[in-house]
This record gives C-alpha cells, structure tokens and sequence, in this order.
C-alpha cells in the first residue's frame, strides 16, 4: 500500500460509492480493486465507529442500469440507495466501443449520448446523494473552450449545466485542451490532472537504453498550444524544448477547422537525439506523424509520442506505415478512455495505467484531504528518475 495512504487523519465525507457509466466498467472494476484492497488492510482505531459505516466492502460500485428505447431515448435507474453517499461518477465520453439500438439499426454511442447517461445518472439520485464529484478523463467538448466567430461554447455550457443546475460539486479531468475553460464554474471545484509522471515512468521502464541529458533527449510541442505542457516536461527533466508552429489557411475550412498549410519549427539542432513528442491526445494522428517525419528528415534517432488519449480517428493503417519506416518508434497513451482492441496488439504501443492514480484521488478526495502532493509530479518523479540511476536537476517553477 503507498505510503500516502496510511496518512489519512480524517473521517470520510460520507459513504463511498462509484458509479460507472456505459463504457468505464474495466476502468471502474481496476479503481475498485485498489480501494478495497487499501481500505480491507488499512489500520485504524476509528474504523468501528458510526463515521466509518459501509468503509470497509467488497466492492464500491453502484448498481446502475441504462436501458434505452427503440427511439433512442434512455433513463438511469439505480439498483441501491445513495442517500448520504460520496459520489463519484466515471463517464469517458469518448467510448465508441458500445453501441445501441435505435430503429433496427445498431450505432456506436456520441459523447453527446454518454454526456446525457451522465445527466441522467445524476438525475437518479434526486438530491440524495452528500456529494457528487465527476471524473470525466477527457473533457467533454473540451476542444470547443473558446468563441472564434458566431461558435457555440459547448464545454462551458456542460461545466455550467453540471455544476450549477445538477448539484455536481467538482470535477476532475485529465490534461484538459485548455484549463481555462475552468472559468465557467469559478466556485466549483476543477481539478486538471497531468499525466507527466506516468508518462516518464512507463517510458523509463520501457526504454532501457533511454538517457536524459540536453545531448541525448529532447521534448517537442507539437504545437503552439502545447507549449506550457512542453515546458513542464523539460523543466522537470531538465532538458531542452523544441516547438512547431502550424501555418493554416485560414481562408477555408475541411472538417471543421482550418486545414495546416505546414508545420515550422523552432529550437536546438534535433540531430543524433531521442525525442519525446509530448501532447494532450491524438485525433487523427495527421499532425502527429508530420511532425515526427520532419524530426527524422532533420536527424533525429528516436520519436517516442506522449498523449493522454489515443483516439486514433483515422485508423491506425498511418501509424502502422509510420513505424515501418522509421518515423516513430513508439506511442504511448492512457487506459483513461476507450481503446480499440486491435490498438493493444500494435508492436508500436504502450498502455500507461492510470487506475491507481484514480484510485489515490478518490481515497484521498472521500476523506476530504488535500491532494495536492498528488498533483505535484515534480516531487514524484526526481525520486523516481534517481532510483533508476539518472542525476536530475528540476528547474524551480
């Protein structure tokens, strides 16, 4: 059990309980193994008290069903009682891996179908529940965080309906497009979690023969809206960043955005050094893999891409073609949303775990503690990094 689990001074909130949307089972059953583990094993004076009623069960998981119409239309009916309950919902909009029925033909579910699982999940508990928190990995609408033109603000319209009309008292996302947008609910609680420690921690361990020095690594934003994440991961690793800017056309729109007329590229001489290609997920992985055929064509040796999450829209034929040629060495994202199974089997990618970080979060969140060493990566990884033999200096933030 870790360390910071035995230092938990403080009576629960209320009575745990996880519900999992359509989608979020294997995630949800992963996080629940953690917690009654830790919580089956934890020593306490204080467990055989009235606060501590329903703190030590098999599982945390809520019953909850969604059944769906031949139309389309749904409801949440909850199998137990939430009453007095500290709730804490997991929704991965982003699942396109379940389907339902509607008119005889079967789809896939839209994030706008799982957003409303998650309304209606909240719905189900009719005011019962003490509180209610929402994990939500990737941020609904996420990508549509600010007005351009005459443009709806889907992710702020979400944020508001959550928290202001439903009772949601905080929400908790990983590596958001843009924080930012955590505007929109101001008195709210908006935790954006990093996956930076992680990410360099599956890394290490997969690449034996990695170094991390200025000579020998480097990290690249594959954008100019990634640059902050960029810095943090140089900062912390105390090597070099490298930027690509996108030059669009902008008088012409393809799919919805500005279609990149070529990608620029600012920093240090990239010859003869791994790279770490750090950004918050993968859409189609066009971008993505320009950017690593440029880094090869100026000389680099390996490209290893960070994302949190891996949609893979366009398939992934490109990054099975990007790999045979060299072009990329190896992906590595998440398990916080869905992934195709045939995704699993690529010699290119790696699974980064992020159940028992979840896990940590709610133990400590359900106590009403503080996770802010949760948060800070910094603190995690020099110590890491150095029981691997490596000498880091972190640059002071």
């Amino acid at each position: 059990m870790p360390a910071y689990t035995d230092d938990l001074r403080t009576i629960p909130y209320g009575t745990l309980g996880i519900i999992a949307l359509p989608g979020c089972e294997e995630l949800a059953a992963k996080i629940d193994a953690y917690l009654v583990k830790w919580r089956n094993s934890r020593v306490s004076e204080h467990k055989d008290t009235i606060a501590f009623n329903g703190y030590e069960r098999d599982t945390y998981i809520l019953k909850a069903n969604f059944p769906r119409f031949g139309t389309g239309e749904a409801k949440c009916n909850l199998k137990e009682s939430v009453r007095g309950y500290d709730i804490f919902i997991l929704c991965d909009c982003f699942n396109y891996g379940i389907t339902h029925d509607i008119y005889g033909m079967n789809v896939p579910y839209t994030p706008d179908e799982h957003f409303a699982n998650l309304k209606r999940a909240i719905a189900a508990m009719t005011g019962k529940a003490r509180r209610i928190t929402v994990i939500m990995p990737m941020l609904y609408e996420g990508r549509q965080h600010k007005r351009g033109s005459r443009e709806s603000l889907d992710c702020a319209i979400a944020l508001q309906e959550l928290c202001t009309f439903m009772g949601v008292e905080q929400i908790i996302t990983f590596d958001a497009h843009d924080p930012r947008v955590c505007n929109a609910i101001p008195i709210n609680g908006f935790e954006n979690v990093y996956t930076t420690y992680q990410m360099i921690k599956a890394l290490v361990n997969s690449t034996p023969d990695l170094k991390i020095d200025k000579e020998n690594l480097m990290i690249i934003s594959p954008d100019e809206g990634g640059v902050n994440r960029g810095v943090y991961y140089s900062s912390v690793l105390g090597i070099d960043l490298g930027m690509f800017y996108k030059r669009r056309d902008y008088s012409r729109v393809v799919k919805g955005r500005n279609p990149i007329i070529a990608h620029e590229f600012l920093g240090a001489n990239v010859e003869g050094k791994d790279m770490i290609v750090v950004d918050d997920m993968i859409s189609s992985g066009e971008s993505m893999l320009e950017v690593a055929r440029k880094l090869k064509a100026m000389g680099a040796r390996n490209i290893y891409v960070c994302c949190a999450f891996g949609l893979f829209c366009n398939g992934l034929e490109m990054f099975d073609e990007a790999y045979a040629a060299g072009d990329i060495t190896r992906v590595f994202t998440t398990n916080l949303i869905y992934r195709r199974p045939e995704l699993k089997t690529r010699e290119w990618y790696h699974e980064v775990d992020l159940s028992k970080y979840i896990s940590l979060l709610i133990d400590a969140i359900n106590h009403d503690m503080s996770i802010s060493s949760l948060l800070n990566h910094a603190q995690r990884i020099k110590p890491f990094l150095e029981s691997k033999g490596f000498d880091i200096v972190i640059k002071s933030e």
